[in-house]
């Protein structure tokens, strides 16, 4: 679809958001699909320069980390006059079914298992959707909706 004199990403900046809302779908559709590129391209070069960063520093900070006898965590270290923070998260997963045991094992040893963990109840929605209508009112004052950002995704027309 091409549109002479069509406004572009850069142009949008400097526009008023009425003036933008006012354009035809068309052109709507166009600035859309330059935002979606402009963000896909940002992403993959921003993605290389990780990969980049990565290679030039991982062993550095696993040595660094190594020599604090930690695995994970922040280390800084210099480079040619540039500070150099270097952050391997630790990222911990639980096996829910795990946990659900040793929290029944704790409250049966006359424990109170919420002083040593949170205990946190989640109904899913499709299964919520499936329960007979006298569940669903048990659990109603408990639930509170809301919504997410609203999204646009604009198509031309095919016929």
């Amino acid at each position: 679809m091409t549109i002479p004199n069509r406004p572009r990403l850069a142009d949008m900046m400097t526009m008023a958001v009425g003036e933008i809302a006012a354009l035809p779908a068309d052109m709507l559709i166009l600035l859309q699909e330059e935002a979606e590129e402009a963000l896909r391209r940002a992403k993959m070069q921003k993605d290389w320069l990780d990969g980049v960063l990565d290679r030039r520093y991982a062993t550095i900070a696993a040595e660094m980390r190594s020599r604090d006898g930690k695995d994970t965590g922040t280390v800084r270290f210099d480079d040619g006059g540039i500070t150099v923070v270097a952050d391997l998260p630790k990222k911990v997963e639980w096996d829910q079914e795990q946990l659900a045991a040793t929290v029944e094992r704790i409250r049966a040893s006359g424990d109170d298992p919420a002083e040593y963990v949170d205990l946190a109840f989640k109904v899913p929605e499709r299964k919520y959707g499936a329960w007979p209508a006298h569940i669903r009112t048990a659990f109603e004052a408990a639930r509170t909706v809301k919504t997410g950002k609203p999204t646009f995704t604009l198509k031309p027309n095919t016929h």
